[in-house]
């Protein structure tokens, strides 16, 4: 289940990016009025949606790869969300507190299947 979840990651993720880039889905850089975004973070999402669903063509070990690479990824953007609050992460990502949890809940969720789910058991 660990390629049905990378593949579910990279759909979301693809959609979400696309989604940024929707002026009607995105007043004010705000998608869903929730989650401040720029072209730089649509690009992240789309980029990382990509490299999900790759990983998850590629098998179970290429997934669970990923999970974890992106775990990190993500849990090093939420800490540094936290000291930025708002504006840009890394001096490109926008940010925003609703982003930063986002970003604290995913990494939890990719570590939990990167490093936690074994292979014949449903990760998500």
């Amino acid at each position: 289940m660990i390629k049905s979840a990378a593949i579910l990651f990279g759909i979301v993720f693809l959609v979400v990016g696309i989604l940024g880039f929707v002026p009607a889905v995105t007043p004010d850089e705000m998608l869903f009025k929730i989650f401040h975004v720029n072209a730089a973070h649509n690009i992240v999402h789309i980029a990382s949606g990509i490299i999900f669903l790759l990983a998850a063509m590629a098998g179970v070990g290429a997934a669970k790869t990923w999970f974890k690479v992106f775990g990190i990824i993500y849990a090093v953007v939420a800490i540094w969300g936290f000291a930025v609050r708002t504006g840009n992460t890394l001096w490109v990502v926008s940010n925003n507190p609703a982003v930063t949890w986002l970003h604290v809940v995913l990494a939890a969720v990719m570590l939990f299947v990167g490093f936690g789910a074994s292979a014949g058991k449903a990760a998500v």
